[in-house]
């Protein structure tokens, strides 16, 4: 993102926008605010953070809408990027090998 982010927003090492000292992300903000919560209203699904903060990222929303919504636009990608890489996991048949071989480990 090319903004110049204020104190109050800061990028994590996976490039992430978080609330400074927060785990909550912008985009997390960002959803609420477009799916018309007031401040009021996303302080309840957060209430770690404080009136102000919010009021304070959705200023910085509408000031650099542009700019934020390409962030978000990329940040979903990635997600959606991310969660189809899931490995499937161990087999049912790679369970019980395991069980049995814990099992073997225990008794002896």
């Amino acid at each position: 993102m090319e903004l110049e982010l204020p104190e109050f927003l800061t990028i994590n090492q996976y490039g992430e926008i978080r609330l400074t000292g927060h785990r909550i992300g912008l985009l997390h903000l960002v959803d609420r605010y477009n799916e018309g919560y007031s401040p009021e209203a996303i302080l309840c699904d957060f209430p770690t953070l404080s009136l102000a903060l919010i009021y304070k990222t959705n200023a910085i929303y509408l000031d650099h809408r542009a700019e934020v919504d390409a962030y978000v636009a990329t940040t979903r990608a990635e997600i959606e990027r991310q969660a189809g890489l899931t490995s499937p996991g161990p087999t049912m048949v790679e369970l019980r090998e395991r069980l049995d071989a814990r099992r073997r480990a225990t008794a002896s």
